[in-house]
């Protein structure tokens, strides 16, 4: 690779312009005419000098241009001086214009591109030399580790840039130096693999070893059709012929057995409308999330390998204020694209799979959505409740052109079909019900898949919307892609539901996963995160024999988003601007006032404010609804939980609105889903036994240790934290939970809710009560909510309520009541829970929780008495 000199005449050209023009600001009709004349020529002096040794090859540096700088330095001072102290009535708008065109020209223009091309020569430039030389070497282990080097080294370099020079700077080096780094080290991976078996199977030879040789080369032959051209990499040619020797000095035949191809499968899960990289509840851009960056890593994915398919595991269509924003505000007309269909077509989705929450707002949304999309859309376990025919298209054959090593081209038929969970008749009952039925995901892919391979599929691919699950089946579970690895027949997953991420850590009693491979029972599995965050890759080496072809060889890995903004793509951000523009002034939209900071950063371990306000509306809401009604006499409960606290992996996941004017975007955050109101009837009874599931959040805490333990359970979701409004209540953290995090009898006789009172009195068992809640927790099996004895599911949103419960107050005070507390830790204790490092901040100096410092995954720890 030549020395990157970072396109000097291009870039020089970019400078002259921007810079050289900011310095047209006038000083007409003023009296400081000759001394702003005289700043603004040495502005120019500077810039110029920095363009010009540009434009002849020559990098300049701070020390090349101080003299210039200084020079421009000492005549701004003079002439902002001579200007301030002079008595010109237009002195303050001749100061503005000095002042903009100084820091445009020199402090944000010059300096900082000085600065990063100092950074590229102390730091860079070396390693670039020793690519170079490596190259001429021959060495590809050296050349990998080298490009891994540099790209390691701008990883971190460029994030102290973008602090201290800004981003047109930082850009301009990742542009010039990461990008083609990370594209060089990974089109190296495959070749340095080959190089490393060429090497262990030539000392093999050497030692006399052939047989142990020949295995060696058997395993590497499958990876030559993944080799990338020679035109891309011309030290392949050294290379194939060293493999070409080894392979003849073995005896082993250098054609493969058959035609061999690759295939790669490319996988997105659990989108929910994040498409640009944008945080509507915070109302600024991150990085963090996006289909729009993710489309980098699938751009890039492909020019590695023609040969690929791209598919999405669902949850596409909900999930942010842009969702709600085109279900409810600027709906959908006939015809119309929603923007998640619209990127995904620009981005050239081969197929797709309902997630749970395709179904939130009802089917004849669904299929408005869906019809006007150019791919196919799968499901194999969702039936027609009164025809009982599957639903939806079970699963597309697609004649998949591909082409090998050589430029042979052939087609190969992959099959794709999906899954949703059968819980989607619970979580969404009120628009399902009556209308469809689910099949039980494992038995519905069983079915399939010879019907698949019946009609002539190759390979067959599952969308899972689904997590891992476990080793045990089931009829009618949530959780299934390990089973589904067991079906015979199944090539590859992907799958999602749970935002996490394969290959990655899981659960110990999953036997038979190779983490290292990303297989699980021999199968290529992938699981992309959530909103964007990973793009899912999967590798398969195909081989031919007679008419009929298998998989060889499989591979599965997922890739990262960048932590910056280098990699998104615009033209998916262009593609949904109006959509992204109008639900950015939907959630700007004011709806009332907060007297206090509202956050959700100890909503796990204390009565929090950010669960308060929602409890409050949820109750306001309900009781108006209940009169008139039978039940307009029974007592109001209001059941809410922390949506937002932290969990899988995400340090900053927490809500926090400011003391301010709050608008509907904080509605949003304090409210993420869009589930209706819902309420159901239960007894004293039920209320203590929804208490105990929700306590199963926190680990129980042994009073004998005296080292550090975890409050809270990793394994418990937050959202299932209920924390009921209306009764009082303690849990004790030392009694072991009753129930685990799926529901079921843990230990029948452990009671961790201790003083529940209703009215200031302990309260009947017998007695009933209405509790506020939504749909997902009304038409589930929590306990407690289980035993209801009616249900009633409103047509309205729990964040509409809580919209119209602001719009009433004008002004709120969202100081929790404490209706809650754990009772008395053991004094010996040392308790801990982990939160966002942000919360520091904001501990009451009375309070009894403590920052104690660093916890895991970037989160802060805390102790708590």
């Amino acid at each position: 690779m030549k020395k990157n000199t970072i396109k000097k005449s291009v870039v020089a050209a970019a400078l002259a312009t921007s810079l050289l023009a900011s310095t047209n600001v006038g000083f007409a009709n003023s009296s400081m005419q000759g001394l702003a004349d005289q700043a603004k020529k040495e502005m120019k002096a500077a810039t110029h000098g920095y363009v010009v040794s540009a434009q002849k090859g020559k990098l300049a540096t701070s020390k090349d241009l101080y003299p210039a700088l200084n020079k421009a330095k000492v005549n701004y001072e003079k002439a902002k001086n001579a200007i301030f102290n002079s008595k010109e009535k237009n002195k303050a708008a001749l100061l503005v214009d000095l002042n903009k065109q100084y820091n445009d020209s020199i402090a944000k223009g010059l300096i900082p591109y000085i600065d990063a091309y100092n950074y590229a020569d102390k730091y860079l430039n070396p390693i670039m030399a020793d690519i170079k030389k490596a190259e001429a070497e021959k060495d590809w282990a050296k050349v990998e580790k080298l490009y891994h080097q540099l790209s390691y080294q701008l990883k971190g370099r460029t994030a102290i840039l973008y602090r201290i020079t800004g981003k047109a700077a930082r850009d301009l080096l990742l542009e010039h130096y990461k990008k083609p780094a990370d594209l060089k080290r990974d089109q190296l991976r495959v070749p340095v693999t080959i190089y490393m078996k060429v090497v262990q199977a030539e000392n093999l030879l050497t030692a006399g070893k052939k047989e142990e040789a020949v295995k060696v080369l058997e395993t590497m032959k499958p990876l030559l059709d993944k080799l990338p051209s020679t035109s891309t990499l011309p030290m392949l040619k050294d290379l194939l012929e060293r493999v070409e020797a080894v392979l003849k000095a073995a005896g082993v035949d250098s054609t493969p057995t058959g035609d061999t191809v690759s295939l790669r499968i490319l996988g997105t899960s659990d989108i929910h409308t994040n498409i640009v990289n944008y945080d509507y509840y915070k109302d600024t851009v991150s990085n963090s999330l996006g289909l729009a960056k993710t489309a980098t890593l699938i751009k890039n994915a492909r020019t590695e390998n023609s040969n690929t398919l791209l598919f999405d595991n669902g949850d596409a269509i909900q999930g942010t204020p842009l969702g709600s924003y085109k279900q409810a505000v600027d709906k959908l007309v006939d015809g119309e694209e929603h923007p998640s269909v619209t990127a995904m077509e620009l981005l050239k989705y081969d197929g797709a799979t309902f997630g749970n929450h395709e179904f939130n707002y009802g089917v004849d949304y669904l299929d408005e959505v869906t019809d006007d999309a150019n791919f196919p859309y799968v499901n194999a376990n969702i039936r027609d409740a009164a025809t009982k025919k599957l639903a939806y298209t079970p699963y597309v054959l697609i004649d998949k052109e591909v082409v090998d090593a050589k430029g042979k081209k052939s087609t190969i038929k992959v099959g794709v079909t999906g899954i949703v969970p059968p819980q989607i008749l619970k979580w969404d009952k009120s628009h399902l019900e009556g209308k469809l039925t689910v099949d039980d995901s494992v038995q519905a892919v069983e079915a399939i898949v010879p019907e698949m391979q019946k009609a002539g599929a190759d390979v067959i691919v599952v969308l899972s919307h689904s997590g891992l699950g476990d080793t045990k089946h089931e009829v009618g579970e949530e959780d299934v892609t390990y089973l589904l690895t067991k079906v015979k027949g199944v090539n590859a997953i992907i799958t999602g539901h749970a935002h996490q991420v394969f290959p990655g850590k899981v659960d110990a009693s999953l036997t038979n996963v190779d983490v290292a491979n990303g297989t699980i029972n021999g199968v290529p599995v992938v699981m992309p995160g959530k909103f964007g965050s990973h793009l899912g890759v999967i590798d398969l080496m195909l081989e031919k024999k007679g008419n009929k072809w298998s998989v060889a060889s499989s591979k599965a890995e997922v890739r990262t988003i960048a932590k910056d903004a280098t990699d998104v793509d615009q033209t998916v951000v262009n593609a949904v601007k109006e959509a992204h523009e109008g639900t950015i002034n939907y959630v700007r939209k004011a709806v009332g006032t907060t007297t206090a900071d509202i956050h959700s950063y100890f909503s796990q371990v204390q009565d929090d404010p950010s669960i308060q306000i929602v409890t409050n509306a949820q109750t306001v809401y309900v009781k108006s609804k209940l009169k008139g009604t039978t039940n307009e006499n029974l007592p109001v409960l209001s059941a809410g939980a922390p949506f937002k606290a932290g969990t899988r992996s995400d340090p900053e996941y927490y809500t926090f609105v400011p003391k301010s004017e709050l608008a509907i975007k904080n509605v949003a955050d304090l409210y993420l889903y869009d589930n209706t109101l819902a309420t159901v009837k239960v007894t004293g009874a039920d209320v203590k036994e929804w208490l105990e599931m929700s306590a199963g959040q926190f680990n129980q805490i042994d009073a004998a240790k005296t080292g550090e333990q975890q409050l809270i359970n990793a394994d418990f979701r937050s959202y299932n934290y209920d924390v009921i409004d209306g009764v009082t209540y303690e849990i004790d953290v030392t009694q072991p939970a009753k129930y685990d995090a799926d529901g079921n009898l843990k230990n029948e006789s452990s009671s961790r809710i201790k003083n529940l009172q209703y009215n200031g009195k302990p309260i009947d068992v017998k007695q009933e009560f209405i509790v506020a809640t939504n749909n997902y927790r009304a038409n589930g099996t929590f306990p407690g909510v289980r035993n209801a004895t009616a249900i009633e599911i409103y047509p309205d949103e729990n964040r509409q309520a809580i919209i119209d419960y602001i719009l009433a107050e004008k002004t709120i005070d969202p100081t929790a009541d404490g209706n809650w507390k754990f009772a008395a830790l053991p004094a010996n204790a040392n308790v801990v829970f982990e939160s966002s490092k942000q919360a520091e901040k904001v501990i009451p100096a009375d309070g009894n929780i403590k920052y104690i410092g660093e916890g895991t995954d970037g989160f802060g720890k805390y102790s708590i008495k």
